[in-house]
């Protein structure tokens, strides 16, 4: 006899009177040796209805017949998401959300360059402020007295050290919607 412990917990127990969602959506007897009862409980039945539209009942069927039973449950997994992927871009599925998670990547990428650039400004424009640097030895001397000196602090924008830093088109950084909201 089998109990609802050997399938994960998820499954039905021997004599319930529920099918599985599988089974229920097929409309057919689901019994005791059902490959789709472990992992398509009868109180989620929007997972099969996905998995179903999109794969077909006997391609999912076959494809867990196939499979040991220890890697049932991470195929339905992936089946499970890859579907909700479909349905939600017919053309690109998994991919198209990945794509989207790399561009936002990017942009998030960007924006840290940007960031980490802006406190490099800020800690040298300190540094060049500070008392200690403000000695005799450190200040540069007046261009009338000393023309091979070319950098004047006083004179040339602290910006201007890190304009290659800094190139960052700013007017795409906005992130739209997330796509995690998409997801529940």
């Amino acid at each position: 006899m089998k109990d609802s412990s050997s399938n994960g917990g998820t499954g039905r127990k021997q004599g319930a009177a529920s099918p599985c969602a599988a089974c229920k959506l097929l409309r057919r007897r689901c019994s005791q040796d059902c490959v789709f009862a472990p992992y398509f409980p009868a109180d989620e039945p929007h997972k099969f209805a996905s998995v179903h539209k999109v794969f077909g009942a006997s391609n999912v069927n076959k494809m867990l017949q196939e499979l040991p039973e220890q890697h049932r449950g991470d195929a339905v997994s992936s089946m499970v998401y890859e579907a909700n992927a479909r349905i939600r871009d017919p053309v690109y599925g998994c991919v198209g959300a990945i794509s989207s998670l790399q561009q936002q990547i990017d942009v998030l990428q960007a924006q840290l360059a940007v960031s980490q650039a802006e406190v490099v400004h800020m800690r040298i424009r300190q540094f060049s402020s500070s008392p200690v640097n403000q000695s005799p030895e450190n200040i540069s001397p007046p261009p009338s007295r000393h023309h091979h000196h070319h950098h004047h602090q006083s004179h040339t924008p602290t910006r201007s050290l890190f304009g290659m830093d800094m190139v960052v088109d700013q007017t795409n950084m906005g992130m739209g919607e997330s796509l995690w909201s998409s997801c529940n």
